[in-house]
């Protein structure tokens, strides 16, 4: 029997067609995580995910790739061969660093830096029902030149795309009238945020003057 046709079985089982189960491949590949709350889309996506989630499983643990579903906040996340996170099983495989993504220094900055806050809202209790902890952009700022010695790019453009890359990601959420300029206009960062910037990355960044390693366990391929 091909491990096509035993798949097919299995999904005939789920009572899910197959064209579904391989969207639900093409898009945890291609972004790397599926949260339930982004949107109507990605909630479908996530409810399907849960139904098949065994197979969805086998079928990346074949290619050395490890699903991990965060019940609580209810996401998925794909994570490459060797990935060092926090409260998921310690991979004992090589890394496989082409599978990470290869994203800017300003984007792994401000994502430690909202590691940081994060584990700050978290240390004081004030983490929402959803597990998001609320900020505003100048928290951001703030603690990048305090604790990691960076500025954030220059321009508000440039401010604004490397925020809504960060949305992209899933690790960070705002409303689409969201403006660098309004001071009480909250950014929310999501507990996805703990899953890529582990306790042990975020103490070698604060200790390390600033310097940032350019590659981030996101779960995208490498761009």
């Amino acid at each position: 029997m091909s491990i096509t046709t035993a798949l097919r079985e299995q999904l005939a089982i789920a009572n899910m067609p197959y064209e579904r189960f391989r969207e639900l491949l093409t898009r945890l590949m291609a972004y790397g995580v599926l949260v339930r709350d982004e949107d109507q889309t990605e909630q479908l996506l996530y409810d399907d995910a849960r139904r098949v989630q065994s197979l969805l499983s086998d079928y990346f643990d074949v290619a050395g790739l490890y699903l991990h579903h965060d019940v609580t906040s209810q996401f998925f996340r794909l994570y490459s061969p060797g990935a060092v996170v926090d409260g998921v099983p310690e991979d004992d495989r090589e890394p496989v660093s082409g599978l990470k993504a290869r994203v800017s220094a300003d984007f792994v900055a401000v994502a430690l830096a909202l590691r940081f806050l994060y584990q700050e809202r978290l240390n004081q209790g004030h983490i929402g029902a959803s597990g998001e902890a609320l900020v505003i952009f100048e928290d951001i700022a703030a603690t990048l030149q305090t604790q990691l010695k960076r500025q954030l790019p220059s321009g508000s453009g440039e401010k604004l795309s490397l925020l809504k890359e960060l949305r992209r990601h899933r690790l960070l959420r705002f409303s689409s009238n969201f403006e660098i300029a309004d001071a009480d206009a909250y950014l929310a960062i999501r507990p996805t945020i703990l899953g890529v910037i582990s306790n042990d990355a975020l103490a070698a960044a604060l200790e390390s003057d600033g310097v940032i390693e350019q590659e981030a366990d996101t779960g995208q391929a490498k761009e």
